[in-house]
């Protein structure tokens, strides 16, 4: 389901239109389009935040939360496991607590037949 843009969504691609990109901005973008449903947006955005800023633990996290919402499981597990290796180099143990719970949940229903 979709809802319509926001206002702050409207505002970050406002800025993103005038040049101002970086992964902060792209992160905003992704959190807002997943927000509005918009899952394949989202993803867009995040891929390119993580490119910006490969140690963006919780843009890795969102892409893996936006992958999965999209049903792309198997690359879902791949952007949670990415975000788990870099929170672990910089010690954000909450951040990887939190995509290892994910992990399990994927990898759980996928065995179960689930998606």
């Amino acid at each position: 389901m979709t809802t319509a843009p926001s206002a702050a969504l409207a505002n970050f691609e406002r800025m993103l239109a005038s040049g101002k990109d970086s992964a902060l901005l792209r992160y905003a973008l992704g959190n807002e389009h997943l927000k509005a449903g918009q899952a394949a947006l989202a993803i867009d955005h995040l891929r390119i935040a993580v490119q910006l800023d490969p140690g963006y633990t919780a843009a890795w996290k969102l892409l893996g939360r936006a992958l999965a919402d999209a049903g792309h499981v198997d690359d879902a597990l791949v952007a949670y496991r990415e975000g788990i290796a870099v929170a672990g180099r910089k010690g954000d143990k909450q951040a990887g607590k939190e995509m290892q719970v994910f992990v399990r949940r994927l990898e759980k229903a996928r065995a179960g037949g689930g998606t």
